[in-house]
């Protein structure tokens, strides 16, 4: 019996560490990248690290990024010689539209 209350125990903890770890919105998820919908939140990049991800991602020419109220950077960039409008989410995902 307390052989299996101890692994019950364990088993619990290991289960919501991993729980946690993976709903934390801080620790940017290896398949995140580019996607249609920014994630609303408060925003901590600033300025010039939203450009950084931005151009990390491929994009040139980014500029004109402004924070909006639901904390995605908005500006416009260039990639594969198109003009788009480009966004970044609190997660680091980057958003064209």
């Amino acid at each position: 019996m307390k052989t299996f209350l101890i692994a019950a125990v364990v088993a619990s903890i290991t289960t919501g560490a991993a729980q946690a770890g993976s709903h934390n919105p801080a620790i940017k998820d290896p398949k995140v990248g580019e996607t249609s919908v920014a994630a609303k939140g408060a925003n901590s990049f600033t300025e010039s690290q939203a450009k950084g991800r931005i151009e990390k991602a491929g994009y040139t020419n980014v500029s004109k990024l402004v924070k909006n109220p639901n904390g995605v950077w908005q500006g416009s960039a260039t990639k594969d010689g198109q003009n788009v409008l480009i966004g970044l989410d609190y997660r680091g995902n980057v958003i064209t539209r």
